[in-house]
């Protein structure tokens, strides 16, 4: 019976994983064939011949790797930021005294239900006004702002550290600036591993905001590998190139991912579900 049960469970385990996996299954397939096999009549499933030299046409149909580096520097300069500015707003919420501070906080979990299009326009109005439209300084604002769900990870995973700690520094003369960044930050990996895959994840996987905000010379990975795989005669997507630079385009993030894979989960479960 406990076996039955067992061999059900991998199935189902089985089956739900082929389902999410096959998506990008596919996109490696559509990356390996040629032209004709993607307009062809009944489906090709699979390419005749693996056409490899579709990644490295896609490397250099665009300016792949200076779009790329301009997608990490602006990953970097948000992620970094955000990561601090979140945990020292978390470290304030979670073990300063100070009136108001459950209203604030109630204040900023309010601003996760708003859907970040509703602020974007406005934000834009105020970067136009200032100078900062086709710069990276509005990365550096908003990951200086903190992001609210990060700071709600922070708070949590800070609330569930001893006082004892932070008597025993106060009692040595510390004071909360020292308290944070010596003992509590040192202390928080699991979710600084978390804040930095997800902020990261955000940035470099966002379309909008670079095509709203950048030109066309110091815009992200994502808008380039979108709009500009197109057959310049008439202006057609070339299908195949895209898949490939779409499956390049994924592999920072999964290495990322992997890297900090037992901090991620760890930083989840004894934070974010507290």
């Amino acid at each position: 019976m406990i076996l039955a049960r067992r061999t059900s469970m991998y199935m189902i385990l089985i089956a739900l994983a082929t389902l999410f996996i096959s998506p990008f299954g596919w996109l490696v397939i559509t990356a390996l064939k040629n032209t004709s096999e993607l307009a062809a009549y009944p489906l090709h499933w699979t390419p005749d011949k693996w056409q490899w030299s579709n990644f490295s046409r896609a490397l250099t149909q665009i300016p792949y790797l200076a779009y790329a580096r301009n997608s990490l520097t602006i990953a970097v300069i948000y992620s970094v930021l955000v990561t601090l500015s979140s945990a020292w707003a978390g470290f304030g919420f979670a073990r300063l005294r100070a009136r108001g501070k459950g209203f604030l906080f109630g204040v900023l979990l309010s601003t996760m239900m708003m859907p970040a299009m509703i602020t974007l326009i406005p934000t834009y109005i105020i970067f136009a006004k200032t100078g900062m439209v086709d710069t990276y300084w509005p990365w550096v604002l908003w990951g200086l702002s903190g992001a609210p769900y990060l700071i709600f990870l922070f708070r949590q995973f800070f609330a569930n550290m001893p006082r004892e700690l932070e008597e025993a520094a106060i009692i040595d003369g510390c004071g909360y600036g020292r308290i944070f960044w010596r003992i509590f930050l040192p202390q928080s990996w699991p979710v600084l591993a978390t804040s930095l895959v997800l902020s990261f994840t955000w940035t470099w996987g966002d379309y909008i905001a670079p095509s709203l905000l950048l030109s066309a010379d110091h815009t992200t990975l994502a808008v380039a590998v979108a709009t500009e795989y197109v057959t310049p005669s008439t202006g057609a997507p070339i299908n195949n190139l895209l898949a490939a630079g779409a499956v390049m385009y994924i592999i920072p993030v999964l290495l990322l991912f992997l890297v900090l894979q037992k901090g991620f989960v760890t930083g989840s479960s004894t934070s974010g579900l507290k």
